[in-house]
């Protein structure tokens, strides 16, 4: 129990620290701790009365933090033997320093997002301004402090893939997957970029990746089917299609590619 009490009276003086480096919320529940382990404890009264008066301190500290009272303007009580009062006036501390917390970090998600479709923005007017150079510079860097954002990164590639950029696109694609690598979408979308550029055999790669991920998307098989049509493999073409109207039997796009392979393969 002495270890207890030495970890009690450790979290008792790490409040003044707490405060001044404006983590509320730690000096709070460092007092809430304290008194939690103070009552379940068989105190001599000499320790008792250390610490009745390491709670007055504690107390008086938190009460007279300017910047605490800000968020928490109520005064705490306390009175040496309701130990259980002061845990009750510490909850409601605690419960209303999380409520801050939480819209402290919703206004920074919120900065964060309002930062970031700037930057998208400033990066996609230098695109259509064919800026190429100025462009690079802005997604760069954008990406670069949202580090392990995969879908930043994809979309940042459909960008250049719709400003015609298809090499900057697999680049920033490829980025996406390395650090998504479950993200079959982000397959999907390499696959369609690599098929417009010709490189069949990079786009097939991708595909058949996909593949061992899943066997009932549809659209990874006609996206699929539709680079073996560029790339004249009639047979593989039809057996794509094929699985896609098995997975959707509505699926029109498909059934055409279907039936058009079927007629390559025929002679027709």
């Amino acid at each position: 129990m002495s270890g207890e009490l030495t970890k009690a009276r450790q979290r008792l003086t790490s409040i003044n620290s707490s405060l001044k480096q404006g983590k509320y919320m730690s000096a709070a529940q460092a007092l809430n701790d304290a008194i939690v382990i103070m009552l379940s404890a068989p105190l001599m009264k000499s320790e008792r009365d250390e610490f009745v008066n390491m709670l007055n301190d504690a107390v008086y500290s938190l009460t007279n933090s300017k910047e605490l009272r800000k968020v928490f303007p109520l005064v705490l009580e306390y009175t040496p033997g309701e130990e259980k009062k002061l845990l009750e006036q510490l909850a409601e501390m605690r419960k209303v320093l999380q409520e801050d917390v939480n819209e402290g970090a919703q206004k920074d998600l919120a900065a964060l997002e309002v930062n970031r479709q700037t930057e998208l923005d400033r990066g996609q007017k230098h695109l259509e301004q064919q800026e190429f150079d100025q462009a690079k510079l802005v997604f760069d860097k954008l990406t670069s402090e949202y580090a392990g954002d995969a879908e930043l990164k994809a979309e940042v590639a459909e960008r250049y893939q719709k400003a015609g950029l298809n090499e900057e696109a697999v680049g920033y694609l490829s980025a996406a997957i390395t650090e998504s690598p479950d993200s079959l979408h982000l397959y999907n979308r390499i696959g369609i970029v690599l098929r417009k550029m010709r490189d069949f055999d990079s786009a097939e790669n991708y595909y058949k990746k996909a593949l061992e991920m899943t066997q009932a998307d549809e659209y990874l098989f006609f996206n699929l089917g539709r680079l073996y049509y560029d790339w004249q493999r009639w047979d593989k073409t039809a057996e794509a299609a094929q699985r896609a109207v098995g997975l959707n039997p509505n699926f029109v796009e498909a059934k055409k590619l279907l039936a058009f392979a079927q007629k390559k393969m025929a002679g027709a």
